[in-house]
């Protein structure tokens, strides 16, 4: 793990695959490949029985060079550097710098593995395997590979420590909103892989993105925080709202919260009607005597010049 460390001071997730594992990748790589090589050996043999013996000469080479030779070549090419006994083992072949793996990689070590483990047997590569410090056998050092191992222990590299409990809502009143996305994950990616980092590196990666922060936040790095902790804290208040925003008020948007039970709720008040000129009020005609009105009385004009409909009301 602490040789498998990319520019950027990053370590990757990745160990290199060990002699035991890369030995029963090949093993079985070795089966599949020579029981193929004897099918079409025999295939070849019956469809050939009458060619001289120069051309079946020529074509049992022919069938053991891209077989045995050009098969492995052409399933490291195409799987990226998963063969199946490196699927089965759960190893995969990689560059130097963690990239997967070209034609030309493949060729030179399907080339060198020739010699070192089909014509030796794999006793060179047993040997190689061991006395490099990541097992590396010569296919390897010659076309820049290296065998790693993919199905690797959980572990809690992706961890984000929190921040100290002294700092807890100490940025609260921060303006988070000019922060970028991309500076927001720098920073996770930071906390995350701090422990990975060496303690120089990590350090100045720090106060770097604390600079960054401090330059968006239009507030300065206080001197007693440490830049990580600077960094965890801001985060944390970040995620604080984010969470407040998503989950917080279930009342917003206008909606009223229901009354408690039992509780009468009195109506809401009822807007003023809008503004319309103001009119006198109408005053009714004093009530006749109970003989009835008189008939010159029945057509007597009201003060706002409608007519009367002669209609009396009952004493």
């Amino acid at each position: 793990m602490s040789e498998l460390v990319t520019g950027e001071a990053v370590a990757l997730e990745l160990r290199p695959a060990r002699l035991p594992s890369r030995a029963l990748a090949v093993l079985l790589d070795l089966v599949v490949t020579v029981a193929v090589y004897v099918a079409v050996t025999i295939a070849l043999v019956a469809s050939t029985s009458s060619l001289d013996g120069a051309a079946q000469t020529a074509l049992t080479i022919a069938t053991f060079v891209l077989v045995l030779v050009g098969g492995p070549i052409a399933v490291e090419t195409l799987s990226h550097g998963r063969s199946l006994g490196k699927m089965a083992c759960g190893l995969r072949v990689v560059r130097d710098d963690g990239g997967p793996i070209r034609f030309r990689h493949a060729l030179v070590r399907g080339l060198i593995g020739v010699i070192e483990i089909l014509m030796t047997f794999g006793v060179i590569a047993c040997i190689a395997s061991l006395v490099s410090a990541r097992g590396r056998r010569l296919g390897d050092v010659f076309a820049g590979t290296l065998v790693v191992r993919e199905r690797v222990p959980f572990s809690s590299a992706g961890f984000m420590p929190p921040p100290p409990p002294w700092l807890a809502g100490r940025f609260s009143g921060l303006d988070l909103s000019a922060v970028p996305d991309d500076l927001w994950l720098a920073v996770r990616q930071y906390l995350t892989r701090a422990g990975q980092l060496d303690p120089r590196v990590g350090w100045a990666m720090a106060e770097r993105l604390a600079a960054d922060v401090a330059a968006r936040t239009g507030a300065p790095v206080p001197r007693e925080v440490p830049p990580p902790a600077y960094l965890a804290a801001v985060l944390q208040e970040r995620q604080a709202r984010e969470a407040r925003r998503a989950f917080g008020d279930a009342s917003a948007g206008g909606r009223t919260a229901p009354a408690a039970p039992g509780v009468p709720v009195s109506p809401a008040p009822t807007p003023p009607p809008a503004s319309s000129p103001i009119t006198p009020p109408v005053t009714p005609p004093p009530a006749p005597p109970s003989g009835g009105l008189p008939e010159a009385s029945r057509n007597v004009s009201s003060s706002d010049g409608r007519h009367g409909t002669g209609f009396v009301p009952p004493a």
